[in-house]
């Protein structure tokens, strides 16, 4: 029982529900729910919300975070920033592949690195301040890279889906009203632009590595006062620019496989088949891009028989599509945040 009287969920030894084939029980999926929609929110909010008491909340979440399967990350949103996102496919020879892959990983600019199916082709998310610095990497590095055979680039128009939307968003753990009592104000439309400053850029690092950095710490390295970053944190939310994500194994999910699709839509059906795409509960994230293939979305299944069941149902009842390609991707390399070392390895990703 809870300190007011109510009955509790019960925190079971190993955090996971012994009838379930995954590794996550109803409450966990709860708690990531919570934490994606503001991953810093107290314990004690969240223990409200949820039912259960702070102490619960505070060793389930404690509990994954030290077993490397539920990380939550502060990030910067590129659009609110005026940055722009490039999707990268590079085709390389098999024995480069992985050693260039990891390559683009410890760049700061690249995120979501994978190495696609066929092991030949890598595909990430590259991020320039803006268009004038967008040539850098795209054009300078990559070719002259040895064992580059060939590199595309697809400029992000629209998203869809992502970024504070994750997949858990799509699951159902949450009832609308706990969602509403634990979502934040939505950002300012009328706010003024944010030009970040160092002292906020050493705040994103330490974000993106733990959403959840203790107070102490963050001022610490940004040389500001703890009051002076609540108000930063309440600023940068109300524009927009920081959001919350949560990292997690995707295999406590029962997901198994996860496919790349490159659309061709006729244009005038492009929003309308990007808009129906993001509502799909296997989609992790939808985007319009530049390209003959002019709609990406990454697409998380259970095994391959459910991507064939995606594939021939709610993809071929899209309106306006003219051809498809896809890909199974076969290693994860990095997520939206920083590359990891072997010692500090991240979540297996969900996107």
């Amino acid at each position: 029982m809870k300190s007011d009287g109510k009955p509790e969920v019960a925190d079971r030894g190993k955090g996971t529900d012994p009838g379930s084939p995954t590794g996550f029980d109803a409450l966990d999926h709860r708690l990531i729910h919570a934490l994606q929609l503001d991953g810093r929110a107290p314990f004690s909010r969240i223990a409200a919300v949820l039912g259960v008491s702070d102490q619960t909340v505070a060793r389930r979440y404690t509990r994954h975070r030290t077993r490397g399967t539920l990380k939550v990350l502060g990030l910067p949103d590129a659009q609110a920033l005026g940055e722009v996102q490039w999707l990268v496919r590079v085709q390389c020879t098999p024995d480069a592949a992985v050693a260039v892959a990891e390559a683009l990983a410890r760049r700061p600019d690249t995120s979501w690195v994978g190495l696609m199916s066929g092991g030949t082709e890598i595909t990430a998310v590259c991020r320039a301040v803006s268009n004038d610095h967008s040539d850098v990497l795209l054009l300078q590095k990559l070719p002259r890279t040895p064992s580059v055979i060939g590199v595309t680039a697809h400029c992000r128009l629209h998203q869809f889906y992502g970024g504070p939307q994750g997949l858990i968003s799509k699951s159902g753990a949450l009832t609308d009203e706990q969602i509403a009592r634990l979502s934040p104000p939505p950002p300012d439309p009328a706010a003024a632009p944010v030009t970040l400053t160092d002292a906020d850029r050493r705040l994103f690092d330490l974000l993106a590595r733990d959403g959840r950095t203790p107070l102490a710490e963050l001022a610490a390295a940004t040389g500001w006062s703890p009051t002076t970053v609540r108000r930063r944190f309440a600023e940068l939310r109300a524009n927009g620019v920081l959001y919350y994500d949560v990292d997690y194994d995707l295999r406590q999910f029962g997901y198994g496989v996860m496919v790349a699709l490159w659309l061709s839509v006729e244009p005038a059906r492009l929003a309308a088949a990007g808009e129906a795409m993001a509502a799909h509960p296997e989609v992790a994230y939808a985007c319009a891009t530049t390209g003959p293939n002019n709609l990406f979305a990454s697409v998380l299944c259970r095994n391959v028989g459910a991507v064939y069941t995606y594939l021939t149902t709610r993809v071929a009842a899209l309106p306006g599509v003219r051809s498809m390609e896809s890909a199974p991707r076969i290693r994860h390399i990095k997520g939206p945040g920083p590359l990891f070392s072997a010692g500090h390895a991240a979540p297996g990703r969900r996107r």
